[in-house]
């Protein structure tokens, strides 16, 4: 099997060559923050990639402002304990549909690193999309990495005092945004700017913004890739969560050793593709070399790829030295199909069980809940007129926010006769309303000693209505009276 991108027939090299040719390249140096990476700035088809995914984060800016009708689209009110998500209302009760929604994105975590390993990372991450604008920063008012090198390096000056005020304000600032951004998803975001300016904002609310700055400042400023090798729990379990046919940025290995300098149009049959630029390096956010192999600093990031890529084109050779590919694929073996993969299956199944549960929680999620309970002592009374008596407590729960006017009627048995229900009954918005119901049959119309009636409750809103089935309790009909 010969791959275009390669030098070397790879079929013609024995596995114990290729083993050795990787272990060779496979000894790889964890920075524990001995030294400042400046990650070097370069276009590419990945850093395009990049930017696009990195810019789903304008809706956690931009999201509190928008408008459901006369409220916040979306809003989760935890002192109210009541969550709105456009046109839904859910409350604590409905909780286990949120829960659906965040194992779906669990599972997909997984299933995203099973097939393509630390996507979430190099493109979605808060960490890494918060480094990556601090870092272009940076470069903007301190120059490439070279220079930003030696200013950090240079005695201070009005010049270097200047510049520096001028990025770590500029960190302070995201970083407050950041954490107002947070708080408006959690309170109406008009009260939220009415009392960061009248400086009357709840003390949680306060201390939250607070956190957030100091979070953002010192994880995105100044630990950026430390945070993703020792903080991150992801980085941890990424190992298990990854196998010979999980698709990650690899350097290829067979085609690139030995390595050594050449130029445009050079060939030398003692040298592999790899010239040695370190170029890949220098792009890596995380300053990782990706010749050493796959190490838990890769964030899966690309940016290396476009790296190695612009050095091939300058030198005249294929791209794909440094690309995205599996093990199995770097060793020339067969890899196996997504499709084949048990435990893409496994993940699939949860997913879809997610997806499903969630999706028909919330298409039955009804703005009004009626609950019926039967009282137990006495669990009937025997009336002078001969007829019997039953007592239920009814409870409902107006879902919506606005006060509602409920209209109760029972049915489900011959004479039955309800006391209670004459006349309307207020329900209170959001919350949960107790109104007591008697049910009264006659002695001869009952055909057991328990039969099943149905409350059934409309409102003002002719869309929000419910019903329950309850049951009726009275004496063995041998023992009534005729």
């Amino acid at each position: 099997m010969k791959s275009a991108d390669s030098l070397i027939d790879v079929a013609q090299i024995d596995s114990t060559q290729i083993d050795d040719i990787y272990a060779e390249v496979g000894q790889w140096h964890v920075n524990v923050g001995e030294q400042k990476i400046h990650p070097k700035r370069m276009p590419g088809r990945w850093r395009s990639v990049k930017w696009w995914t990195s810019s789903v984060w304008l809706l956690f800016f931009l999201g509190p402002y928008l408008h459901w009708g006369d409220r916040q689209a979306v809003l989760f009110d935890l002192p109210a304990q009541k969550f709105y998500l456009f046109g839904l209302t859910v409350l604590v009760q409905d909780l286990w549909i949120l829960a659906m929604i965040l194992l779906f994105f669990a599972i997909l975590l997984a299933v995203v690193t099973a097939l393509a390993g630390r996507v979430f990372c190099g493109y979605f991450c808060f960490q890494t999309v918060w480094t990556d604008v601090f870092v272009l920063i940076e470069e903007w008012l301190e120059g490439k990495p070279r220079q930003r090198q030696q200013l950090d390096e240079a005695p201070w000056s009005l010049t270097k005092l200047r510049i520096k005020a001028i990025k770590h304000g500029l960190w302070l600032l995201i970083g407050l945004l950041t954490g107002v951004s947070f708080v408006a998803w959690f309170m109406d975001a008009g009260e939220l700017w009415q009392g960061m300016l009248a400086l009357s904002l709840p003390l949680e609310a306060t201390i939250t913004i607070g956190a957030f700055v100091f979070g953002t400042y010192s994880l995105a400023g100044f630990m950026r890739e430390q945070t993703c090798m020792w903080l991150c729990p992801y980085s941890r379990i990424q190992g298990v969560m990854v196998d010979q046919d999980t698709v990650l940025p690899a350097y290829d290995a067979v085609r690139g050793e030995s390595r050594g300098r050449r130029k445009k149009g050079q060939s030398d049959d003692h040298l592999g593709d790899c010239i040695d630029c370190n170029l890949c390096v220098a792009v890596c956010p995380t300053g990782i070399d990706i010749r050493d192999g796959q190490q838990q600093g890769c964030i899966t990031c690309g940016l290396c790829i476009d790296a190695c890529d612009s050095v091939m084109e300058k030198i005249g050779r294929p791209k794909g030295l440094v690309r995205y590919d599996s093990l199995n694929g770097l060793l020339g073996k067969t890899q196996a199909r997504w499709f084949k993969r048990p435990r893409v299956w496994v993940y699939f199944g949860i997913l879809a069980f997610s997806v499903v549960g969630g999706a028909w929680g919330l298409a039955t999620l009804d703005g009004l809940e009626l609950k019926v309970i039967h009282h137990r002592q006495p669990m009937f009374v025997m009336q002078s007129d001969g007829s019997i008596q039953n007592r239920y407590q009814l409870k409902l729960l107006n879902k919506t926010d606005q006060p509602l006017e409920a209209k109760i009627t029972v049915t489900g048995a011959a004479g039955l006769k309800a006391v209670g229900v004459s006349e309307p009954v207020l329900l209170a918005p959001s919350g949960v309303t107790a109104h007591e119901v008697f049910v009264r049959i006659p002695a001869k119309w009952l055909v057991s000693d328990s039969q099943q009636i149905a409350f059934s409750v409309s409102t003002s809103l002719e869309e929000i209505n419910a019903t329950r089935k309850a049951v009726f309790i009275g004496p063995a009909p041998s023992s009534n009276t005729p």
